[in-house]
C-alpha cells in the first residue's frame, strides 16, 4: 500500500504512537483478564462458593470499579497517564498472583480487589490520553478505537479460557488462564513504558483536586439515565453464564463462541458509528444503545436454542452502538485540566449506585430467573426514555 494511503488511514483513525501503544496495551491486559474473568462465577461455584458469593463478586466488581474510578482520574491528572498506567498494571498482576497461589473461593474475592482495579483505574487515564493526543473532531474516533480494540480480547479471551476449562477442568483451567494473564500483563507493562509519550499534566495551584467543577445539568441527566440503564445490565450480568451453561446445557466452549459473536458485532459497528457521530449529533446513537441494553434480558429469557442465543448475543453486541458517543459526551462536558478526574467522578457516582443492582440481582435470581430478567429490562426502558426526554444535544 502506498505511503500516502497509510498516512491518510492513520490520520482518519487518529493513530499516533501513544494511541497505538495504548491500544496494544489494552489488547494484552484485556486478553489475560477475559480468559479467566468471564468464568469466575463458574470457578467460584466449583470451589465451593454459593450463588450469594457470585452476587458478592459482581457487586464487588461494580463497587470497586466505582471506588477506583475517581482516584484513577485524580492520579492521572496529577502524575500523568503514563506513570498512572504503570501503577495500575502492577496492582492487576498482584491480584492475579493471589488467585493462582491460593485456590479457594475467598481468595478469588481477595484477588478481585486488585485485578478488578485495572479497568476502572485505567479508563480515566486512557480517556485523558485520547483527549490530550487527539483534536476534538477525532475524539469519538479515538474512544471508539479503544472500545473496538478492547473487544478483540473480549472475543478471544473467553474462547481460550473455555478451552482451558474443557481440557483441565473448571478449577485448574481457570488457574492456568490467570497464569497466562500475568504473562500478558508483564508484556503490556513493557510496551506502555517504552512507547507511550510521557505528557506531564497541567500544574494546578495546590495539590488537591478541584471540587468546584460541578456537573452541568446535561451531564447530570446523562448520569441519571446511564445509572438506570446500568441497573438493567448488572442485575442479570453475573447470571448470564449460569443461565446459559447450567440451565440450557451450553458448554464452556459454546459460551466462549457466543461471547465472541457479541464482541465481533460490537467491533463491526464502532468505526462507521464513530465517523457519523463525529459528523453529526451523538444523541441518537446513545438512545439506540440504551434501547439495545433494555431489550437483551427479555430476548435472552425467551431464547431456547443455541441459534436463538446467537441472535441474543448479537443484540448484546449492538448495545455498544453509542457507547463511545456517550464517553465523548462526558469528555466534551468536562472542564479543561480536569477531564480525567471529572470522568472518574462520573463513574464513581454511577458505579457506587449501580453496585446495589448487582447485589440485588442475586436475590432476584434466587426468587426466580424470570423476575431477574424482567426487572432488569424495566430499568433499561426507564433509562432510555429518561435520556430521550431529559438530555439535550451537546453538539
Amino acid at each position: 500500500m502506498p505511503h500516502h494511503h497509510i498516512t491518510r488511514i492513520k490520520g482518519f483513525l487518529g493513530l499516533k504512537q501513544s494511541i497505538i501503544a495504548m491500544l496494544t496495551m489494552a489488547v494484552l491486559v484485556g486478553l489475560g483478564e477475559k480468559m479467566a474473568e468471564r468464568f469466575l462465577p463458574i470457578y467460584l461455584l466449583a470451589l465451593g462458593g454459593s450463588t450469594i458469593g457470585v452476587g458478592l463478586l459482581n457487586g464487588m466488581d461494580n463497587l470497586l470499579s466505582a471506588l477506583y474510578s475517581y482516584p484513577g482520574g485524580w492520579l492521572s491528572d496529577r502524575l500523568g497517564y503514563k506513570k498512572s498506567l504503570l501503577i495500575f498494571n502492577c496492582l492487576a498482576i498482584f491480584g492475579y498472583l493471589i488467585v493462582v497461589l491460593i485456590p479457594t473461593w475467598y481468595a478469588v474475592l481477595l484477588g478481585a480487589v486488585f485485578f478488578l482495579s485495572w479497568t476502572a483505574l485505567s479508563l480515566p487515564a486512557t480517556m485523558e490520553l485520547v483527549s490530550a493526543v487527539l483534536p476534538p473532531n477525532k475524539q469519538t474516533m479515538g474512544v471508539s478505537l479503544h472500545s473496538m480494540i478492547r473487544r478483540i480480547p473480549m472475543a478471544l479471551g473467553p474462547v481460550i479460557g473455555g478451552y482451558f476449562i474443557v481440557k483441565y477442568g473448571r478449577i485448574q483451567g481457570v488457574r492456568y488462564a490467570f497464569l497466562a494473564a500475568i504473562g500478558f500483563a508483564v508484556i503490556a507493562l513493557i510496551v506502555q513504558q517504552l512507547f507511550i509519550e510521557d505528557k506531564r499534566p497541567e500544574t494546578h495551584s495546590g495539590s488537591e483536586p478541584k471540587p468546584k467543577h460541578k456537573f452541568s445539568p446535561i451531564l447530570k441527566n446523562l448520569l441519571v439515565s446511564d445509572i438506570l440503564v446500568r441497573f438493567c445490565e448488572q442485575i442479570p450480568y453475573a447470571f448470564v453464564v449460569i443461565w446459559v451453561m447450567n440451565h440450557m446445557g451450553i458448554s464452556a466452549l459454546q459460551f466462549g463462541a457466543l461471547t465472541a459473536i457479541e464482541m465481533v458485532t460490537a467491533m463491526l459497528i464502532y468505526i462507521p458509528v464513530a465517523y457519523l457521530a463525529d459528523k453529526s449529533s451523538r444523541k441518537p446513537y446513545v438512545a439506540i444503545t440504551f434501547f439495545n441494553f433494555a431489550l437483551f434480558p427479555l430476548v435472552l429469557y425467551v431464547s431456547h436454542s443455541f441459534t436463538a442465543l446467537v441472535f441474543a448475543f448479537i443484540l448484546r453486541g449492538l448495545k455498544e452502538f453509542g457507547e463511545p458517543s456517550r464517553k465523548s459526551m462526558i469528555l466534551s462536558l468536562a472542564p479543561v485540566g480536569a477531564k480525567a478526574s471529572t470522568f472518574g467522578r462520573y463513574y464513581l457516582i454511577r458505579d457506587v449506585i449501580v453496585s446495589v443492582a448487582a447485589f440485588g440481582g442475586a436475590w432476584l435470581w434466587q426468587a426466580n430467573p424470570a423476575i431477574n430478567f424482567i426487572v432488569a429490562s424495566a430499568f433499561g426502558f426507564l433509562g432510555m426514555f429518561y435520556f430521550i426526554f431529559r438530555v439535550k444535544n451537546t453538539d
